[in-house]
């Protein structure tokens, strides 16, 4: 492959990492309508049935100049993903603030990150992204696998907060924290179990919260590259809070 050729192939790749496809026609037509939402392109079934929503979606997409394609039923679902849910229509969306911890790292001297370890639940992480988004998070540290990823639904929950917030992805949790912390970070697990408060703590200007997994909470190898496991002290003997809550308290800490 030519320089010039690898180049491109390197840009086009960093695009389409920010790309993401979403479905439906309500949830499709939410997004065309949100002027804030960068849009790559609307697929349409050539198989569907006159209707209003469609309508809608061309006479949008055509004021905001998106590019249209249409498509037999099998190239859609291809698309899409989900045959089954898909109501004949697609739209790529360029979600901007997704991102490499490399690339993070160029724009950011100091942060507050909330990594995500094994968060399962659609809903736990879109409310989590709202309350990042509101709160002072610069980035949420998210794995490609074994982990929600984003969808129509995180969407949803988040109330459009996705669009602002800067996500990192990650293949493998446990490397990017370990990489982070030789540049100074310190990385916390979250844990009803620690002894130290997390009010307790004196954060320096590169910080990492670790939550895990809904039921299981955070993994023993990533638990292995924290500095510390703190808790959020409980009440009444209650046990421990929903992951999602445990971010917003994090987030205005």
């Amino acid at each position: 492959m030519h320089k010039e050729d690898s180049k491109e192939y390197l840009n086009k790749k960093a695009f389409y990492d920010k790309v993401l496809t979403i479905y439906g026609r309500n949830a499709v037509l939410e997004a065309l309508e949100d002027e804030a939402v960068t849009i790559h392109k609307l697929h349409l079934s050539k198989s569907n049935k006159d209707a209003e929503v469609l309508e809608r979606m061309k006479s949008i997409a055509k004021h905001r100049a998106i590019e249209v394609k249409y498509h037999d039923k099998q190239s859609l679902s291809r698309i899409s993903k989900n045959a089954k849910q898909d109501q004949g229509v697609a739209l790529d969306i360029v979600l901007e603030h997704f991102g490499d911890e490399e690339a993070f790292k160029v724009t950011h001297n100091s942060y507050r990150i909330i990594a995500l370890d094994g968060v399962t639940n659609p809903q736990n992480l879109g409310m989590i992204i709202r309350s990042c988004a509101a709160g002072h998070v610069d980035a949420i540290l998210l794995p490609t696998k074994g982990a929600a990823q984003i969808s129509p639904l995180v969407i949803k929950a988040s109330v459009g907060t996705l669009f602002k917030m800067p996500i990192i992805k990650t293949s493998n949790l446990k490397e990017t924290l370990y990489a982070f912390k030789k540049e100074g970070a310190d990385v916390y697990s979250l844990s009803s179990h620690a002894s130290s408060s997390y009010k307790a703590q004196n954060y320096n200007d590169k910080t990492i919260f670790v939550l895990g997994n809904e039921s299981e909470g955070v993994s023993k190898g990533v638990e292995a590259v924290c500095n510390e496991s703190i808790s959020i002290p409980m009440q009444r003997g209650v046990e421990s809070l929903n992951v999602a809550v445990t971010a917003s308290l994090l987030a205005f800490l």
